[in-house]
C-alpha cells in the first residue's frame, strides 16, 4: 500500500470517527466519545444492513436466486453476492456464478435470439458533435425542451430495443433512427420490452413525442414490432395517458397497466386486458390504484399489489373462463389476500402453490417470503437481517385515527422510541411525505428511516394526509392544485391531535420532509403559528415560479400546480402561485431551518434549496445548507448517506 493510499484511508477513518462521535441528545439517549448503547440503532447500523433483491427461479424451479447488497463505506460503493434458497424453505447458499441458472425472459421462445437495449446516438447536441475540430468542447446546444431529465443532460442519445441472432450475432435495432427511447427514462429497464408468446413479435413501451410535447405529456404507449415484416403498430393509440408493464399469460393473453388522464402521473392505475380488438378495463370499478400485477401460471387469476389503509398488500382477481367484449368487468371480484402492518411490495414468481413475494415494514428491511395461496399464510424465505434486529431494542409502530378539520377519518402512523415510557415527555417530529401522491405505507427507507429516528428518542408522527393512494381515488386526487389547502390542515390536525398526549413535549416539536414534504415544510414555516421549534426540508419546492421555469417534467407542474404563472386567466394556477407559494410567506418565517439540496436534482432544481437557505439567513434565522453536488433527488452513496444522517440528527440536537 503506498503512502497516498494509506493517508487517504487514515483520513477517511478519521472522518467516520468524527461522524460517529456526533452527540444524539434526545430524551436521555446520548452518544459520546464514539460510545452508544449497543441496543440502540445508529446511522452506521443502518448503512450496514443487507439489501435484498430477488433475481428469479432457477431452471428447475426448485430454488430462488437473490442478490444481497451491502454498502461499503470505505470504497463509497456497494458490494454484492448472489445466493439461492429452496422455494420450500431451507438454508441459503452462496452462488459463485448464476449466469444461465435463472430463466431469462429476454431469450426468444425458440431460444435463437435475445432482447436487450443500448443507447444510440441520434441528435448532434454536443459541441464536439457539431464541430469536429473542437473535440474538447463541453458545450450543449438545444433547440427544444427535454434537454435534461431527472439527473442527466440529454447528449443526443436515445435508448433503443435490439434483438440479436445468437448464431450469427447480428444485431437489429427495431427502432432504427427514431428519436425516442425504450426503455423509458429515467427508471425503465428490461421490464419495458417482452417477446410475444410465439417469438414472432416484440412488445415495448415508448413515449414517441419530442421536445415540448415530451415534457408536457405522459403518453407512453405499447408497440408491437413484427420481426418478419419489420412493421411497428401502436396498440394503445386511443389512450393519451400512461400505458406500461405489458405481460402475457401462459395462454397468450396480454395485460398491462394504464392511467387514462393525460399529463397526470399519479392517476388511478388499472389493469387492462386485450381481447382481439377489444380492450377491457379489469379494475376500473375498483376504488384503488394498482401498483404491479402478475399472471397466475394457469392464467385463471391475476395477482397484484396496491396501497390500502396505509400499507401495500397483495390482491387477486379471478377471471371468467371466457372473457369477451360483453364481459361485465364491474362484476369481477377483487379479493385482498394479505393484511397486516407490513408492505408486500413485489411479486416474483408462482411455484408449488405459493407466490414468492417481497415484504418489509417500518421495523424491518426487505426480505423474501412465500405466500401460500391455499391457506393465505406468509412464511419468510430469507432472514438476512433478523440477527441484527434481534440484538436491538426496536421502536413500536401504532396506527392512530385522527378526525380532520373537515370531518374525515385520517390514518396516522405513530412510531414510538424503544422502551417507550408514557410517564416521560418526548420530542416529536411531524413527518411530511413526498410525492405528493405516493403511499405513506409500511416502507423501510435508508434515509427517511423512522426506526432510526425513533431510536434516537423521537416520537415520529406520519399522517396519511389527503393526496395519498390507499384511501380511495377521491382522497388521492384531492391534493392536485390544492397543495397549500386541505393537506396542510391535515398535517396540523395530526400534530395537534398527538400533542394532547401527556408524553408529547409541546415545547419540542419539529417538522421534517422531502420533495412535496419539503414543500410542506417551507409552506408551514410561514403558517405554523409557533407550533414548531425546528424545520428540516430536503429538495423541497420553495418558489412555484422558478420551479415552473426549471423543472424538467412539466406535465407534473401543469397538472398539480395548474399551469404556467403567465396564464392570468387560469384561476387554478393563479391560486397556486398566489395562495400556496411558500416564497410568498417567507416574511413569516421565525424558526430555525435546515435545507438539504442535491446538485443533480432536476425535478426540484438546486435554486429551490438555495433560495430558501438564502431567505432564512437574510431573515437572521439559525439555518444551515447541506449541499450534495453529485446527488439527485435522493442521496444514494454510502458516505453521503452517513453525512445526511449525522447532519440531520445534529441539527435536531442543536435546535430541538
Amino acid at each position: 500500500m503506498n503512502i497516498k493510499t494509506l493517508l487517504s484511508k487514515s483520513f477517511l477513518l478519521l472522518i467516520i470517527g468524527v461522524l460517529s462521535s456526533t452527540a444524539f441528545v434526545a430524551q436521555g439517549i446520548a452518544q459520546t466519545s464514539g460510545s452508544v448503547t449497543d441496543k440502540i440503532i445508529t446511522p452506521e447500523d443502518l448503512w450496514q444492513l443487507k439489501r435484498l433483491s430477488p433475481l428469479g427461479l432457477n431452471q428447475a424451479q426448485t430454488h430462488l436466486l437473490y442478490r444481497v447488497t451491502v454498502p461499503n463505506i470505505e470504497s463509497n460503493g456497494f458490494d454484492s453476492k448472489v445466493y439461492q434458497v429452496p422455494v420450500n424453505g431451507g438454508s441459503s447458499q452462496l452462488v459463485e456464478s448464476y449466469q444461465g441458472l435463472v430463466t431469462n425472459k429476454n431469450i426468444s421462445p425458440d431460444r435463437s435470439k435475445k432482447l436487450f437495449h443500448e443507447a444510440v446516438k441520434i441528435d448532434s447536441v454536443l459541441g464536439s458533435d457539431r464541430y469536429e475540430s473542437l473535440s474538447s468542447s463541453d458545450a450543449y446546444v438545444f433547440d427544444d425542451l427535454n434537454y435534461r431529465h431527472w439527473d442527466t443532460w440529454n447528449d443526443g442519445s436515445f435508448k433503443h430495443v435490439f434483438y440479436q441472432d445468437l448464431a450469427s450475432e447480428e444485431k437489429i435495432d427495431i427502432m432504427q433512427d427514431e428519436p425516442y427511447s425504450a426503455p423509458q427514462s429515467p427508471f425503465g429497464g428490461d421490464e419495458d420490452y417482452i417477446w410475444g408468446l410465439q417469438g414472432q413479435h416484440i412488445y415495448y413501451v415508448s413515449k414517441k413525442v419530442q421536445g415540448v410535447d415530451y415534457v408536457t405529456s405522459t403518453n407512453t404507449d405499447i408497440y408491437r414490432y413484427t420481426l418478419s415484416t419489420k412493421e411497428t403498430i401502436n396498440l394503445t393509440a386511443d389512450n393519451l395517458g400512461y400505458d406500461k408493464s405489458p405481460a402475457f399469460s401462459s395462454k397468450g393473453q396480454l395485460a398491462w397497466l394504464r392511467m387514462k388522464t393525460p399529463g397526470y402521473e399519479a392517476d388511478k392505475s388499472d389493469i387492462m386486458f386485450m381481447l382481439d380488438d377489444t380492450v377491457l378495463n379489469l379494475t376500473g370499478h375498483w376504488d384503488e390504484s394498482v401498483q404491479s400485477f402478475f399472471w397466475s401460471n394457469d392464467a385463471s387469476r391475476i395477482y397484484f399489489t396496491a396501497a390500502t389503509a396505509g400499507t401495500i398488500q397483495l390482491f387477486q382477481m379471478s377471471l371468467p373462463n371466457r372473457l369477451n367484449a360483453k364481459t361485465k368487468t364491474d362484476a369481477l371480484v377483487i379479493e385482498q389476500l394479505t393484511e397486516g402492518m407490513f408492505d408486500v411490495n413485489g411479486i416474483v414468481a408462482e411455484v408449488d402453490g405459493k407466490l414468492i413475494v417481497t415484504r418489509n415494514s417500518m421495523n424491518a428491511a426487505r426480505e423474501i417470503y412465500t405466500f401460500n395461496i391455499k391457506d393465505k399464510s406468509l412464511q419468510a424465505l430469507t432472514t438476512a437481517n433478523d440477527e441484527f434486529y434481534a440484538s436491538k431494542d426496536l421502536p413500536s409502530v401504532k396506527k392512530r385515527m385522527v378526525k380532520t378539520a373537515d370531518g374525515h377519518d385520517m390514518l396516522v402512523w405513530v412510531i414510538y422510541p424503544p422502551n417507550f415510557d408514557e410517564s416521560k415527555k418526548y420530542p416529536t417530529l411531524l413527518y411530511a411525505q413526498g410525492g405528493p401522491q405516493s403511499p405513506l405505507s409500511q416502507f423501510y427507507s435508508f434515509r427517511w428511516n423512522f426506526q432510526l429516528m425513533a431510536s434516537q428518542g423521537y416520537i415520529v408522527v406520519a399522517p396519511n394526509r389527503r393526496g395519498m393512494p390507499g384511501h380511495g381515488v377521491a382522497w388521492n386526487e384531492a391534493i392536485s392544485k390544492d397543495w397549500g389547502g386541505g393537506a396542510m390542515q391535515d398535517y396540523l390536525d395530526a400534530i395537534d391531535d398527538i400533542s394532547k398526549e401527556s408524553y408529547v413535549d409541546n415545547e419540542r416539536l419539529g417538522m421534517i420532509g422531502a420533495s412535496f414534504g419539503g414543500y410542506s415544510v417551507f409552506y408551514l414555516a410561514g403558517h405554523h403559528e409557533k407550533r414548531f421549534k425546528t424545520f428540516i426540508s430536503h429538495d423541497g419546492v420553495f418558489d412555484f415560479r422558478s420551479m415552473y421555469g426549471t423543472t424538467e417534467e412539466l406535465f407534473f407542474v401543469n397538472h398539480d400546480i395548474g399551469g404556467p404563472y403567465w396564464d392570468k386567466d387560469n384561476t387554478a394556477a393563479q391560486k397556486s402561485y398566489n395562495d400556496f407559494n411558500p416564497s410568498n410567506f417567507v416574511e413569516n418565517w421565525d424558526t430555525p431551518m435546515l435545507v438539504i439540496q442535491g446538485g443533480r436534482d432536476y425535478r426540484v432544481p438546486i435554486g429551490q434549496g438555495i433560495q430558501a437557505f438564502q431567505a432564512a439567513r437574510l431573515l437572521g434565522l439559525k439555518s444551515r445548507l447541506v449541499y450534495f453536488p453529485e446527488e439527485n433527488h435522493w442521496v444514494l452513496t454510502p458516505q453521503n448517506g452517513l453525512v445526511w444522517q449525522h447532519e440531520f440528527f445534529k441539527w435536531l440536537d442543536d435546535t430541538l
